[in-house]
């Protein structure tokens, strides 16, 4: 699925002259087609363009994050690509800092200040694209960044990054609050055209807050070693003060991007089977739901088809199996093939054809949300339980369950319809959600009660919310996701704890990034090595 993107002219750069002789006439340095350095530019334009640039096509349904998150294996890759971890150089945000920026002027331009709505939206989008970057290779050019006048900017620390960030959403949050309170029927106008989202003024203010709860949570590990921070105060403040610092309050605020037969639900939903043949469920998220009695496992899976010619039924939990990114693909392909049971083929669960493949528009998939209320519940309740606020830890862990089970539209008693690889009906199973509920009941005990958040939090992010699973595993270990075999891709078999820089900084910008470099992870660019964030 591609999002729209637009290509909008800015001015144009000339760093050369070419000398023509004979009876060539005219200007030859300006193009009359292209705006001027100091052109006006429609603000709700940029604000469409960055709107479509932050969710990444790793980051949708299916993609490579689901892969890497341990969603989904592949066991082929001619149709669904590597299960490798040999993650290599990272791409950059930089498209997104480059139009937070163009807004930020052109805010001030046109609007004679920089306490208007799109400054705000760029302080988001600046703070959004730092972090982006930061949280996978660490210390990055961010407060000299996209100076045309500076073409070797600085490395910040991964420290000061943050810090910056966490200044620019808060003065997002304040900006947008400030014109809800000269105005308060903005709460609920539509911030702008340009938005694809088509939030509110209250809505975006309640995203800015939600994500900056998950960056001060995802610093849990620098929470007492950095005063300067202010990361449990920070924390505490926004949950103490929601008039000030209005949060995701239910499924209605979420963030979420809606697919069109243009922009698809996913590159694989053309109601093409063989699409759904090379993919299975991830052992990592079906040991989890199948322990638990989680009804969200008929949504997302089908049972291992040797599971049911042995005579299981389709209501019986350990009819569904994960599979193994350990494997190599050779072997994956074989053990999920339907074939002979004397074989031990077929043993794999799919992907439910029905609720993913029958719909370019995911007309039946659970919507994509990219920043969302399960994951703030369970933020909540992480920050609680580790004393960070007073709230209750088991009440938000239990608003999160309930959040999740609101975004996949499942209730208590349902008859969900169970099919299997190619869509054809195997028969129904009833969603039992209290039988579910008794089994990951809440612990007193904080270490099991913790761990309990962070696994639920995990299987709430089934292809959604990004790479944000994956990060929380690289701070947290949890859920512990499968590595040590040759299908991990990596020199010693190992989920790699960052990406390599981009392939530019180490050709454009040398000096720096060797810096950062040896101040960093010994002088070598090393993805085995843990970043100051999880230290």
């Amino acid at each position: 699925m591609k999002i729209r993107s637009y290509i909008i002219p800015f001015a144009l750069a000339i760093t050369g002259m070419v000398s023509f002789t004979g009876c060539q006439k005219g200007d030859l340095i300006d193009n009359p087609n292209v705006s001027g350095a100091s052109a006006l530019v429609p603000t709700p334009l940029l604000l469409n363009a960055l709107t479509s640039t932050l969710i990444r096509q790793s980051e949708l349904p299916w993609g490579s994050a689901a892969v890497a998150e341990q969603y989904v294996v592949s066991n082929y890759s001619y149709y669904r690509g590597s299960n490798s971890y040999n993650f290599g150089n990272t791409t950059d945000s930089y498209d997104i800092l480059k139009y937070a920026l163009k807004l930020q002027q052109q805010a001030i331009a046109q609007q004679a200040n920089s306490t208007n709505k799109y400054y705000a939206l760029a302080q988001f989008f600046k703070a959004y694209a730092g972090i982006w970057l930061t949280q996978r290779v660490g210390d990055i050019p961010f407060s000299q960044a996209g100076d045309p006048n500076n073409l070797t900017p600085k490395y910040d620390t991964q420290h000061d990054v943050y810090k910056s960030a966490l200044a620019m959403l808060d003065n997002a949050n304040t900006l947008i609050g400030n014109l809800i309170t000269a105005t308060p029927a903005l709460a609920n106008t539509a911030i702008d055209a340009g938005d694809i989202f088509g939030l509110t003024y209250l809505q975006w203010q309640k995203v800015i807050n939600t994500y900056r709860l998950r960056v001060l949570i995802s610093l849990s590990k620098r929470a007492t070693d950095n005063a300067d921070l202010q990361i449990t105060q920070q924390f505490a403040t926004i949950i103490g003060n929601p008039t000030q610092y209005p949060i995701m309050t239910s499924n209605s605020d979420n963030l979420i991007l809606k697919s069109t037969t243009v922009s698809r639900y996913s590159i694989f939903s053309l109601n093409y089977n063989p699409y759904n043949n090379f993919a299975n469920i991830g052992a990592s998220y079906l040991n989890i739901t199948t322990a638990n009695l989680d009804p969200r496992t008929y949504l997302s899976a089908t049972p291992a088809p040797i599971q049911i010619v042995n005579g299981k039924s389709v209501s019986d939990f350990t009819a569904y199996v994960g599979s193994d990114p350990n494997l190599s693909q050779g072997t994956l392909l074989s053990n999920s093939s339907a074939g002979s049971p004397t074989n031990s083929q077929g043993a794999y669960s799919f992907a439910n054809f029905n609720r993913y493949y029958t719909s370019n528009i995911g007309a039946n998939a659970e919507p994509f949300v990219f920043i969302g209320y399960p994951e703030l519940c369970f933020n909540i309740a992480e920050a609680a339980n580790r004393g960070w606020i007073t709230a209750s830890a088991a009440t938000w862990y239990n608003n999160g369950i309930t959040a999740s089970f609101g975004v996949d539209a499942l209730t208590n008693g349902q008859t969900i319809t169970i099919g299997d690889l190619a869509g054809k009906t195997l028969g129904t199973a009833v969603a039992n959600i209290p039988q579910f509920t008794a089994k990951v009941a809440y612990s007193a005990n904080p270490a099991t009660g913790l761990n309990q958040i962070l696994t639920q939090k995990y299987v709430a992010m089934f292809n959604n919310s990004g790479w944000e699973a994956f990060y929380t595993y690289l701070r947290t270990g949890v859920p512990a996701l499968l590595q040590g075999g040759p299908g991990i891709g990596t020199p010693n078999s190992a989920i790699p704890r960052r990406w390599i820089y981009p392939a530019s900084e180490s050709a454009y910008n040398s000096a720096n990034y060797k810096a950062a470099l040896s101040s960093q992870y010994g002088g070598s660019d090393d993805p085995t090595k843990d970043m100051w964030l999880y230290k």
